[in-house]
C-alpha cells in the first residue's frame, strides 16, 4: 500500500484529520439550545423563586459553556490554518480555493440579509394589499395591524441621529481598513498597523452605539407599547436585521483584531496576507 503521507505530486493540500469541525458543531448545538432555554425558560411561572433562580443560572451556564466551546474550536481551527500557511501548504491553487470560498460565503450572507430587506420593503410597499385579503380566522386583527406601515403605535427612530452616526462610523471604518490593506501591499507596516487599530476602534464604537440605541428602544417601549401590541412584524424585522448586522460587525471586529495581532507578530507580508484580505472583504460587506 502506498504511503498516505508521501510527498504529493500536485498543488492541492490534503488536510490532516481535525477534531475542530466535530467539536465546533457540538458546541454550537449546546450554545443555541442554551440560548433558547435562557430566553424562554424551562419551567413555568408556578415554580418557586429558588427553583427559578437555580434553573436560570443553569440555563445561562449552558449557553456560555457552548459559547466557550465554539470559541475554542474557532481558535484551534484558525491556528491550524495559520500553521498550514506558514508551512507552505497554501500553494497558488489552494489560495485561489480559499478566495473562492470566502467569496461564496459572503454571497450567502448577502442572500441572508436580502431576505430581511425584501420582507421589510414588501410590507412597506404592499401592506394595504395584504390588509384587504379576505378574512380567515383571526385575520381581521392582523389586517388591522398591517393597514398602515409602520404599524400604528410604533415610534420609529430618527434616521438622522444615532442611525446616521453609526452609518458614518462604518463608512469611515471602510476607508481605514482599505488604507491598512494598501499600506500592507506596499510594505508600509506602520501605516497598516495604524489603519487596523483605527478600524478595530471604530468597530467597537459602532457596537457601543448600537447597544445604547437598543437600550433606548427597549426602555422607551418604542416597538412594544400597548398601542403597538398587534404590530410585532415591524419589531421582528427591525431586531432581526439590525441585530444580525450588529452581530456581523462584532465578528468582523474580532476578525480584524486577530489580523492586527498577526500583523504585530510579523505573519503578513506584501505578497502573502490572505487572512487580512479576507477580513477586509468581510468588513466591506458589513459596511455595505
Amino acid at each position: 500500500m502506498a504511503d498516505a503521507h508521501a510527498t504529493p505530486h500536485h498543488d492541492y493540500h490534503l488536510v490532516n484529520p481535525s477534531p475542530w469541525p466535530l467539536i465546533g458543531s457540538i458546541a454550537a448545538t449546546i450554545m443555541f439550545i442554551g440560548a433558547v432555554v435562557w430566553m424562554k425558560g424551562l419551567v413555568g411561572p408556578d415554580a418557586g423563586p429558588v427553583a427559578s433562580a437555580l434553573l436560570a443560572r443553569g440555563e445561562m451556564a449552558l449557553f456560555f459553556a457552548g459559547l466557550a466551546g465554539v470559541l475554542l474550536a474557532a481558535t484551534g481551527w484558525w491556528a491550524d490554518v495559520i500553521k498550514e500557511s506558514k508551512a507552505g501548504d497554501h500553494t497558488p491553487v489552494v489560495s485561489i480555493g480559499l478566495r473562492y470560498g470566502m467569496i461564496l460565503f459572503i454571497a450567502s450572507e448577502v442572500m441572508f440579509f436580502a431576505a430581511f430587506f425584501w420582507m421589510f420593503f414588501e410590507m412597506a410597499l404592499f401592506n394595504e394589499a395584504r390588509a384587504h385579503i379576505p378574512e380567515i380566522g383571526n385575520w381581521a386583527e392582523t389586517a388591522a395591524a398591517w393597514s398602515t406601515w409602520p404599524p400604528k403605535g410604533i415610534e420609529t427612530l430618527d434616521a438622522w441621529h444615532l442611525p446616521l452616526l453609526n452609518t458614518v462610523i462604518l463608512l469611515l471604518s471602510g476607508t481605514t481598513v482599505t488604507w491598512a490593506h494598501h499600506a500592507l501591499q506596499v510594505g508600509d507596516r506602520k501605516a497598516a498597523r495604524t489603519g487596523l487599530i483605527i478600524t478595530v476602534a471604530l468597530g467597537v464604537l459602532f457596537t457601543a452605539v448600537q447597544i445604547y440605541e437598543y437600550q433606548h428602544i427597549l426602555h422607551e417601549n418604542l416597538f412594544f407599547n400597548e398601542a403597538a401590541a398587534n404590530s410585532g412584524l415591524y419589531g421582528s424585522i427591525f431586531f432581526m436585521a439590525t441585530g444580525f448586522h450588529g452581530f456581523h460587525v462584532l465578528l468582523g471586529t474580532i476578525f480584524l483584531a486577530v489580523c492586527l495581532l498577526r500583523l504585530l507578530a510579523g505573519h503578513f507580508t506584501p505578497q502573502k496576507h490572505f487572512g487580512f484580505e479576507a477580513a477586509a472583504w468581510y468588513w466591506h460587506f458589513v459596511d455595505v
